[in-house]
C-alpha cells in the first residue's frame, strides 16, 4: 500500500494547484444577449377617455349593461356603472358594445403579406427540418396592408408565426397592431418569444420528397428528439460555464449556436411552444415529448381533434387555438366536429382559443368565435357572449404569455379596447372605434383614423 502513497500525494497536489489556477484572474465573461432586437414600440399619444352607457364584455366572464369604461395614460382605470370622472374625451356608446381588443394568436401577416407575390413569401425556411435559428420577425414587412384590415376588425395584438413546413420552424413574434415603418416599432414590449413546431403531414411531406428524414411520423418524432438532445447538451455546457465562472474559475466559453440558443430558451422556460398539430394522438405525443425533455408543450394550433383529448389538454395546462369550421382539406384534418372549441372549453381549467391563420378571417375573428357559440348553443350548450369573448381576448393573451398586460378590461391592464356597433358576435357587427394603449388607432367614421400603408398610397 505504501508504494501508492506518493502517487496519491502528487495527484492531490496537482488538483490543488489546478484549483488555484482556476481561481486566478478571469477573462471577461461571455454572455448571450437574449434580446438583440428589442422593441422600440412607443404608445401613441392618447387622452383620458370615458366610454359611457355601453354593454361591456370585460374578458373575465363578466357582462355589464349600461356600463362605463374609463382609461387614462394608456391604462384601464375603472370599469363599472355611473363612473364619475373628468375625462378629456367622453364617448356615448348607448346601444353599442365594448370589449377588450381582439388578439389573434396565429397569423402570418407581414411574412406572407398581401399582395401575395413570390418575392414576399418569407414564412417558411424550407432548407432543413429544424430551423430554430430563424426568427420570423426578420421576415415581417410592416407595410403589409393586411395589418390595417385586421385593425378594422378589432385586432389590437397578434402573433406572427413561421409556416409549418418544418419540424421546428423558428421563432414567432407578438406585435401591437399599430402603423409602423419597422417591425421593432410594432413589437409587443416584454412579450415572450414563441417557437413554432409542426406535427404530421407537412414536415414529412416536405422533406420526404427530398429523400431526407423525416418521411414518416416516426421520422418526425426522431427529428424532434434529436434536436432536443442537442439542446439539452448545449444548455448543460452553458450552465456549467456560468456556474464555474460564478465560482471564480476561468472557464472557456462554449461555442455559440443560434439554433440551440432558441431551443435552450425553451428549456429555460423563456420561450413558449406553439405547435401546428391536428391529430389527437400526435398532440398526446408532443405532451410526452415535453415531459421527456423538461419543457411545457405550450399551445396546440389548428387541433381539429382536440375535442378527443380535452381532458388531457386541461390537465397539462395546454391552450388549444382552433378554427370554428375549417377542416377536410387534407387527411389529418378530416375528423372534425363543429363543437370542437366548445368541447375543449367545457373542461375545467381549459384554455380554448379561436384563431385565424388567414389574412381574411383575421378581419372577422369576432364572428368566427360567434360561429362556435351559436353552433354549440344549438346542440345544448349554454355559452354566453361574456364567456365566448374570452376565446379571442383573455385566453388568447394567456396563450401568448401577455395576460398580465392585456386581454381583459381590468384596472391596470393596457387600454386595448374596441367599440362595436352592436353585439360583436352578430354577422352585422362592425368595429366602430379601436384603441391601443388608450390611443385611438381606428375610427370607421373618421378618415384621420383609417391608416393606409405606404404600399397603398395613391390607390384609395
Amino acid at each position: 500500500m505504501q508504494k501508492f502513497a506518493p502517487s496519491v500525494l502528487v495527484m492531490a497536489l496537482g488538483v490543488a494547484l489546478a484549483g488555484c489556477q482556476d481561481n486566478g484572474p478571469q477573462d471577461p465573461k461571455v454572455s448571450i444577449n437574449k434580446n438583440p432586437y428589442p422593441s422600440t414600440y412607443k404608445p401613441l399619444a392618447s387622452q383620458s377617455t370615458l366610454i359611457t352607457n355601453a354593454t361591456v364584455l370585460t374578458g373575465t366572464g363578466e357582462r355589464l349593461d349600461d356600463a362605463d369604461v374609463f382609461f387614462v395614460d394608456g391604462k384601464v382605470q375603472q370599469v363599472g356603472k355611473d363612473i364619475s370622472v373628468q375625462a378629456d374625451k367622453t364617448i356615448d356608446a348607448q346601444g353599442k358594445w365594448v370589449t377588450p381588443g381582439i388578439i389573434d394568436v396565429h397569423s402570418h401577416l407581414g411574412a406572407y403579406p398581401t399582395p401575395s407575390v413570390a418575392s414576399h413569401q418569407d414564412g417558411n425556411e424550407m432548407t432543413s427540418p429544424v430551423t430554430a435559428e430563424v426568427w420570423v420577425e426578420h421576415s415581417v414587412w410592416p407595410q403589409d396592408p393586411g395589418f390595417n384590415r385586421a385593425r378594422e376588425g378589432g385586432i389590437t395584438s397578434l402573433q406572427i408565426l413561421p409556416g409549418s413546413a418544418n419540424l421546428i420552424g423558428g421563432r414567432g413574434v407578438t406585435l401591437k397592431n399599430i402603423p409602423s415603418h419597422t417591425m421593432q416599432g410594432m413589437k409587443f414590449p416584454e412579450a415572450p418569444y414563441g417557437l413554432k413546431m409542426a406535427c404530421g403531414e407537412n414536415p414529412k411531406r416536405v422533406y420526404g420528397r427530398k429523400g431526407v428524414l423525416p418521411s414518416t411520423r416516426m421520422g418526425n418524432m426522431a427529428g424532434y428528439r434529436t434536436a432536443w438532445i442537442e439542446a439539452t447538451e448545449y444548455k448543460r455546457e452553458w450552465d456549467k460555464y456560468e456556474s464555474d465562472y460564478a465560482a471564480g474559475k476561468n472557464p472557456a466559453a462554449p461555442h455559440r449556436d443560434i439554433k440551440l440558443d432558441t431551443l435552450a430558451g425553451v428549456l429555460e422556460g423563456d420561450i413558449l411552444i406553439h405547435n401546428h398539430c391536428y391529430k389527437a394522438e400526435e398532440m398526446a405525443m408532443m405532451i410526452d415529448l415535453g415531459k421527456e425533455f423538461g419543457y411545457h408543450s405550450g399551445t396546440f394550433h389548428h387541433g381539429v381533434e382536440a375535442y378527443k383529448i380535452a381532458d388531457l389538454l386541461a390537465e397539462n395546462g395546454n391552450c388549444a387555438a382552433l378554427w370554428p369550421d375549417w377542416w377536410g382539406f387534407k387527411m389529418e384534418a378530416y375528423d372534425m366536429v363543429q363543437e370542437n372549441v366548445a368541447i375543449v372549453d367545457a373542461v375545467k381549467n381549459s384554455c380554448a382559443v379561436v384563431h385565424s391563420d388567414s389574412d381574411t378571417t383575421i378581419q372577422r375573428l369576432n364572428q368566427e368565435a360567434g360561429k362556435v357559440m351559436y353552433r354549440a348553443n344549438d346542440v345544448g350548450y349554454d355559452i354566453s357572449e361574456q364567456h365566448a369573448i374570452k376565446w379571442i381576448t383573455s385566453n388568447a393573451a394567456k396563450s401568448l404569455g401577455i395576460d398580465d398586460k392585456t386581454g381583459s378590461l381590468e384596472a391596470g391592464k393596457q387600454a386595448d379596447v374596441v367599440i362595436w356597433n352592436q353585439n360583436p358576435f352578430s354577422v352585422y357587427a362592425k368595429a366602430e372605434q379601436v384603441f391601443i394603449d388608450g390611443a385611438k388607432v381606428y375610427d370607421r367614421n373618421d378618415d384621420k383614423y383609417q391608416a393606409q400603408s405606404d404600399f397603398m398610397l395613391g390607390q384609395k
